[in-house]
């Protein structure tokens, strides 16, 4: 992944973030792309909205060492700009390799471009909080801890959400694995 060189954003970068964290965990935060500090690092959310998501890691008796916390791309888009179509293609390999070494049972989204990777029809104003299951792993959409940076009145929503993440995570591991049933979230 470092010598990656698929698309454009790596002739900008100065270092990739492939993602840290357990493998192996149960749960894998799934972003949208570094930023300049994770760009400078090398290292997923590290910023303002890492320390956010540190402390809502922290709020429900987390630590990043428990989980896995990866982007939907690996480089920084120019100007923290969203990423194109393109670049997520180019990236959805590492994810997908990633996913596969992991073997997470519940993978959370942070924010539209996460969620849109495995419910392309769906917005995150409509679905954030609610989980589902596909192929026996839980999906939680939460909306990315910078949009609390950007709208304050989402800090609550997003902290309520996370709030949730212990109890679906217990009961995910009750769920049988690769089965698709929504009816089994009724539970959630």
């Amino acid at each position: 992944m470092v010598a990656c060189r698929d698309c454009d954003l790596a002739k900008g970068r100065t270092k990739a973030v492939p993602g840290e964290g357990a493998e192996g965990a149960d749960l894998l935060f799934i972003g949208e792309a570094p930023g300049w500090h994770e760009d400078q690092q090398g290292r997923p959310f590290v910023g303002p909205a890492g320390q956010f998501l540190d402390q809502l890691l922290a709020s429900v008796g987390l630590r990043r060492e428990d989980v896995y916390i990866a982007n939907v791309i690996k480089c920084r888009p120019p100007q923290n700009r969203e990423p194109l179509p393109a670049e997520i293609q180019a990236c959805r390999k590492w994810l997908d390799r990633q996913i596969d070494l992991i073997q997470p049972g519940m993978i959370v989204t942070l924010g539209r471009h996460s969620l849109s990777r495995y419910f392309p029809a769906e917005s995150i104003g409509k679905i954030h909080g609610k989980p589902r299951q596909v192929d026996g792993v839980i999906y939680y959409p939460m909306y990315h801890p910078a949009a609390a940076l950007h709208q304050g009145s989402l800090r609550r929503t997003i902290e309520m959400d996370m709030l949730r993440i212990p109890q679906i995570l217990a009961q995910c591991k009750e769920l049988p694995r690769n089965v698709s049933d929504d009816r089994q979230l009724s539970l959630l």
